[in-house]
């Protein structure tokens, strides 16, 4: 039984699951019509879509390792304030950008405050926990982020059709930015001792070495979901005649993943990291295997709520486990260690499911990403478990 001084829902924890939801739902917002914003207002090819929209996702990724040292050196609330602040500026740089090669900078430097606040705020959300309650309230932190990208690009959509105004929908993330800057603006930390000068600079300070198994294996699961992601639509078109079901594909799979991080917080509770691991890995395996072996709209629906369960699983069992054979003073080293890997994980995955339906087909594409999630599968059973085990602070 919890002593009644370890409450979970305290304050501070639902300011940064607010301020979390309010970063997901102002970046999910714009995503879905970003490509015909370019391709609308400034006639834009196809693959300069592309490449005006993926800088977003390298800055991002660039910037995490830095920010896990900068989050663990200097003041978090200072950085994550910082960050959020640049975050929500960005989108009125959205609003006055007037030629493309503007707006691609703009776009390119947006993604540095996001990789930040991401690290920053989820490494925050781990110091207003009470140490008892860490593990599950880290499984429900994540529910903000699910219920934002269920609900996003819906919203989005659904503004875009009515009033087919992209300025309306900057100001909208801009002011959602905003309020999350606000909200965390408030949060009360607790004191902790700054780690500068306490041990010499080295690689351990920007990735968590004693996790590294742990972000290796993040990233089979990250190349997964980058072909999934970007090559569902036209699959199911090309290959099932689907051709208005992503968002239903993808509003099923935002519904496992919010029943399976509620149905799973009780796991998390006793510190049954490993057990919710392998549950949420062998779920999300068989999903891909369903998605690919089975094409047809019991197959196609039926991947998304299994992949929905097993990511829901999966993701806080994994923060979990590389929090806890990180130092305390390597909360945010570790919080960036695991994003690096799942982003740098979606990164190969595009790029190697491009070449794939490129010289072969889209089907032996999602064929590979089964096969790179049993071999995920097995790779935790064998090694990573017991590296975890091995690394593993007890506190």
């Amino acid at each position: 039984m919890q002593p009644a001084t370890e409450r979970l829902w305290n304050s501070n924890y639902w300011k940064v699951m607010i301020a979390n939801f309010t970063l997901s739902f102002s970046f999910y917002l714009l995503t879905p019509l970003l490509p015909l914003y370019l391709s609308e207002t400034y006639g834009t090819t196809k693959d300069m879509i592309g490449l005006v929209l993926s800088g977003y996702t390298v800055t991002a990724l660039l910037v995490r390792p830095f920010s896990g040292f900068v989050v663990d050196s200097f003041s978090r609330k200072h950085v994550l304030l910082i960050s959020l602040f640049a975050y929500f500026i960005c989108f009125g740089g959205y609003l006055v950008a007037g030629t493309l090669l503007l707006f691609a900078i703009v776009r390119t430097l947006h993604g540095a405050p996001f990789g930040a606040s991401s690290v920053s705020n989820s490494t925050v959300a781990i110091d207003v926990l009470p140490s008892s309650r860490r593990n599950e309230g880290i499984g429900y932190y994540g529910l903000s982020n699910n219920v934002a990208t269920a609900i996003a690009p819906s919203v989005g959509i659904f503004i875009y059709r009515y009033a087919h105004d992209f300025d309306l929908l900057f100001w909208l993330a801009f002011l959602v930015a905003f309020l999350g800057f606000a909200v965390d603006a408030t949060v009360k930390l607790p004191k902790r001792a700054i780690a500068t000068g306490k041990r010499p600079l080295s690689l351990d300070r920007f990735f968590l070495l004693s996790g590294w198994l742990i972000g290796l294996n993040f990233i089979f699961f990250g190349i997964c979901f980058g072909v999934l992601s970007n090559y569902l639509a036209i699959y199911g078109k090309e290959t099932m005649g689907i051709t208005s079901g992503t968002g239903t594909f993808f509003m099923l799979l935002s519904i496992g993943l919010i029943l399976s991080r509620l149905q799973g917080g009780k796991m998390l509770r006793q510190g049954r990291l490993i057990y919710n691991a392998g549950i949420g890995i062998l779920t999300s395996t068989v999903g891909y295997l369903l998605f690919v072996a089975c094409p047809n709209m019991v197959g196609y629906y039926g991947a998304a709520i299994l992949i929905g369960l097993g990511n829901g699983h999966l993701w806080p069992a994994f923060q979990n486990m590389i929090i806890g054979v990180a130092a305390n003073d390597q909360r945010g080293t570790a919080n960036s260690t695991l994003l690096t890997s799942w982003d740098l994980g979606i990164g190969i995955g595009i790029l190697l499911g491009g070449s794939i339906v490129e010289y072969f087909s889209y089907a032996a594409a999602f064929w590979w990403i089964a096969i790179v999630h049993c071999a995920g599968a097995l790779l935790f059973f064998l090694a990573t478990r017991s590296s975890f085990y091995r690394h593993r602070i007890v506190r």
